[in-house]
């Protein structure tokens, strides 16, 4: 899970990825997913699976629970670190 870093609104990004430095820089050279464009992002929840379709339901789950994807973030003690 990505945090933005911009100050007007925060936003957060899911999504799944075998290489989380390399997906976060192209994230924040404006290189990856439409809806992370013109912002800067830090890691701020990770979590690895054995398979890829594991994680891709995990992500699914996220992407449309709200309130899971507010727990996590209420419960973890975040270091808001880039990678």
């Amino acid at each position: 899970m990505l945090k933005s870093l911009n100050s007007d609104k925060s936003k957060t990004y899911v999504g799944y990825t075998n290489n989380i430095k390399k997906r976060l820089l192209k994230h924040n050279s404006n290189k990856g997913a439409k809806s992370t464009k013109g912002r800067k992002w830090v890691v701020i929840y990770k979590r690895y699976f054995k398979t890829k379709s594991a994680a891709m339901s995990y992500e699914y789950k996220l992407k449309n629970d709200r309130k899971k994807r507010s727990k996590l973030i209420e419960n973890e003690n975040f270091n808001f670190t880039s990678l």
